[in-house]
């Protein structure tokens, strides 16, 4: 696990994101966990604990300069990504990490338990039955779905001054031509990962 601290530290560092050292154990334990589940879970294509410092962990807390608190939904989380390692770095931030495969959203309860994540919901449920108390002020998705369907499965989600994080790889330059609405499309540099990453985020506001 040495490795992967030093691999970590140094992705905090390029990212700009100074942790505190229990943060940054609950990250190695967190991906420990997924490694320990994986055999039976196949939570992940990802084997490598290395590989999981940058596909998982930094990848997620890249979009972390974007999101909006209070209150955050991370949609088809499946291992409990990017809402895990976010919520680590987020305490004082409520989180609610949705998927339809009741396998991984076991799995996320328990990694929840034994990092004693105080700040973070699981929910098995499809996305468009998912009816939520309170809305969210960001609704996030990674690898979810295209564009299209991403704004239609969520917009039910999303408050009034709500933000909409779509995590991709390439710019989705089709998705987006098809999309009616205002968006921003970010460029994320995650340490680690030569290949494109991008953030498309959509404000509530500004689409009805």
């Amino acid at each position: 696990m040495d490795r992967c601290l030093e691999k970590l530290s140094q992705g905090l560092s390029v990212l700009n994101l100074p942790l505190a050292e229990p943060q940054v154990e609950a990250m190695l334990t967190f991906i420990n966990l997924i490694s320990k589940w994986n055999k039976a879970y196949n939570l992940t294509a990802v084997r490598d604990l290395q590989e999981m410092v940058d596909l998982h962990l930094l990848d997620s807390l890249a979009i972390l300069p974007h999101v909006r608190a209070p209150r955050l939904a991370d949609i088809g989380t499946g291992a409990g990504l990017p809402g895990i390692p976010l919520a680590i770095c987020l305490p004082d931030c409520h989180f609610t990490l949705v998927d339809s495969n009741s396998k991984k959203t076991r799995f996320v309860q328990q990694a929840v338990l034994e990092l004693q994540l105080k700040n973070v919901e699981v929910v098995h449920s499809r996305v468009e039955q998912f009816k939520p108390q309170q809305l969210f002020s960001t609704v996030i998705s990674r690898a979810f779905a295209n564009m299209g369907d991403i704004v239609t499965l969520t917009e039910h989600l999303l408050a009034e001054d709500g933000v909409l994080l779509a995590m991709k790889g390439q710019i989705p330059e089709q998705e987006l031509a098809e999309l009616s609405l205002d968006y921003t499309v970010i460029p994320l540099n995650v340490p680690g990962i030569d290949a494109e990453r991008c953030l498309i985020c959509m404000e509530k506001g500004k689409h009805g």
